[in-house]
């Protein structure tokens, strides 16, 4: 049984939402991998302690309900890390947490489900969070929901590279926060969203883990999806003393104006300014 059913949400006194929280044996916690285990296996394990700590995390008004797709899509979020998380990269693209049709359903970050399915040939079994909303099931794979912000992101690289084997050489992908935040009605509340002493807290444990992430990996450039996941990269990598280049690409959100109006082009002129570009360009082969 997962620690998720085992234990379930339990409401304090106050009325704010506390995660499932179980004992890291029950997740398969042990020691930390070695050097010498590949960097899928200590990126996992980051990810795997991340959960244990966010577990212990309460969040208030106007938050009503966590998914956390690291916990009830881990078979397909494994696969994708096990597949293409990968000695040598050396870009890391990171976004801020996931979408309600993306990452949610799917496991993978930005994981719009026809290019999870088509390009990345991910397969597994996703289950559900214990507390859905009913206008945001988790249909995992079978979801029919297109999600802009992926579509935009992975057919970008897809057009890009042709194979994801170019795009995996060099890179990886990867979310700040693994959390989705909903409100009563459904609506999907991004991390700046929160109460203040709340997001702080989350992010600090985000911050941690992402330095942990990015030392595995050993990326040596970072490359924030927007500007919230670029500053926050920058700020907390900085202060951790990691020696990693962070730079930003504009976020394909269709809630951004300048994205709608032709995210792919200023997308390319700032992978080629950052020298980026030439590496995943299937047509320099």
């Amino acid at each position: 049984m997962s620690c998720a059913e085992d234990t379930g949400e339990h409401a304090l006194a106050d009325g704010r939402k506390e995660l499932p929280l179980c004992g890291s044996e029950e997740q398969g916690f042990k020691p930390g991998p070695g050097v010498g285990e590949p960097p899928s296996a200590r990126f996992l394990q980051v990810e795997l302690e991340l959960n244990a700590h966010l577990r212990r995390l309460s969040f208030s008004e106007p938050v009503r309900h966590i998914y956390n797709p690291l916990e009830y899509a881990w078979d397909t979020h494994r696969f994708y890390v096990q597949r293409y998380c990968r000695p040598g990269q050396r870009i890391l693209f990171l976004g801020m947490n996931p979408g309600p049709f993306g990452m949610a359903q799917t496991g993978v970050p930005f994981g719009e489900v026809s290019s999870v399915v088509d390009w990345l040939q991910i397969t597994g079994e996703v289950g559900h969070p214990q507390d859905e909303h009913p206008k945001r099931r988790i249909t995992g794979l079978a979801c029919t929901q297109k999600e802009v912000s992926g579509a935009r992101f992975w057919g970008f690289f897809r057009k890009l590279c042709g194979e994801p084997a170019l795009f995996f050489q060099h890179c990886f992908v990867h979310n700040l926060c693994p959390l989705m935040f909903l409100g009563a009605s459904g609506k999907n509340l991004t991390p700046p969203e929160l109460p203040a002493g709340e997001r702080e807290a989350l992010l600090a444990l985000c911050d941690i883990a992402l330095c942990q992430a990015v030392e595995a990996l050993g990326v040596s450039m970072v490359i924030g999806v927007g500007r919230v996941a670029e500053q926050r990269a920058r700020k907390a990598l900085s202060a951790a003393g990691v020696r990693v280049r962070v730079e930003g690409i504009m976020h394909p959100s269709p809630r951004n104006p300048r994205a709608n109006k032709g995210w792919e082009e200023v997308a390319r002129a700032k992978l080629e300014e950052l020298g980026v570009l030439s590496l995943l360009n299937k047509d320099n082969l």
